[in-house]
């Protein structure tokens, strides 16, 4: 499989699992080194480099932005043998945040 091709099967997963979030497709000539995609839900965001196996070659600065990234939000790498466990972090770090219920007045 290839990489566009295996993104392109995420991307889907990823608007099924949070329904209308918003995702956008990175420009590596842009930024080297960004991760692929940004994923908006709600008032929170993520960040996924992926790739099509866990032993795919990565591209200088990588492993960087999805460090820093993580340690502002959410970002990992993603692969099929990853999939899983990385998207049930995902699930946990885009949950919505429950409004405070504040007792009206009486």
């Amino acid at each position: 499989m290839r990489e566009r091709d295996y993104q392109a099967k995420l991307i889907k997963k990823l608007h099924d699992m949070f329904p209308g979030c918003l995702i956008l497709k990175n420009d590596s000539a842009y930024m080297q080194g960004v991760p692929d995609i940004s994923i908006f839900y709600g008032d929170r965001w993520a960040m996924l480099e992926v790739k099509v196996d866990k032993k795919a070659a990565t591209q200088p600065n990588q492993e960087y932005y999805v460090e820093i990234l993580d340690d502002m939000s959410f970002a990992a790498v993603i692969y099929p043998q990853n999939e899983e466990e990385v998207l049930g972090a995902l699930q946990s770090a885009l949950r919505t945040r429950r409004k405070t219920r504040i007792p009206k007045p009486e």
